[in-house]
């Protein structure tokens, strides 16, 4: 796994749990910017053809 797929998945994985603190605490704002922080992750991993396992937020 090169650097640039490795890191990308590394910031997924960071931003799903960012997320997860978010709504576990009710923090209706920072739910909003984790989720778009995640759906351009997600497209940008797409976009290079990085596999990423299917999770739910």
């Amino acid at each position: 796994m090169d650097a640039f797929t490795a890191g990308l998945l590394q910031r997924i994985r960071a931003t799903e749990s960012d997320l997860t603190r978010a709504l576990d605490e009710g923090d209706d704002f920072l739910v909003e910017v984790e989720q778009g922080e995640l759906d351009d992750l997600r497209r940008l991993a797409a976009e290079h053809g990085v596999q990423v396992g299917v999770t739910a937020a």
